[in-house]
């Protein structure tokens, strides 16, 4: 694997060392490595790995690993586990919360969105009730047909 390094510095060489290659010339940014950072001790081969900025993973949840029928209606859920319950992302669950008259309900507790399990059920219940109409891909909203 090829490894590249730039460094600060007022030349601008071109080390290679084993596999690595190393730059020069660059403009002093914090993130920058000296020589001697850059390629370890003279007889180690052993090249400073990148460390990768954690992420929220905003995707879709597995499913619940319980079931909200057995819970009691008083009991809280976080979001993650709500939007497992739902099958929806966190991140939806936070768009609603921006909405404050979105049929799923919550409170905050010591800043942190929680809830109900009842709250949930409810939404299920709303949402299997809500009427369906499928519209095709190029209808409008007033009933007249698209023009080509």
């Amino acid at each position: 694997m090829l490894q590249i390094f730039f460094l600060a510095g007022e030349d601008f060489d071109l080390i290679a060392s084993g596999r690595s290659v190393v730059w020069g010339g660059g403009m002093g940014d914090k993130h920058e490595k000296t020589r001697i950072e850059g390629l370890g001790s003279p007889g180690s081969r052993n090249m400073p790995r990148a460390t990768k900025r954690h992420r929220k993973n905003r995707g879709m949840p597995p499913p619940a690993s319980f079931d909200i029928d057995t819970l009691p209606g008083s009991s809280n859920l976080t979001a993650l586990e709500a939007a497992a319950v739902i099958r929806r992302t966190p991140g939806a669950l936070e768009q609603w919360r921006r909405d404050p008259n979105h049929p799923l309900k919550w409170r905050y507790v010591d800043g942190r969105p929680l809830y109900r399990v009842d709250a949930v059920r409810d939404y299920l219940v709303g949402c299997d009730e809500a009427p369906k109409h499928p519209q095709p891909h190029n209808a409008r909203g007033d009933g007249r047909a698209a023009r080509p």
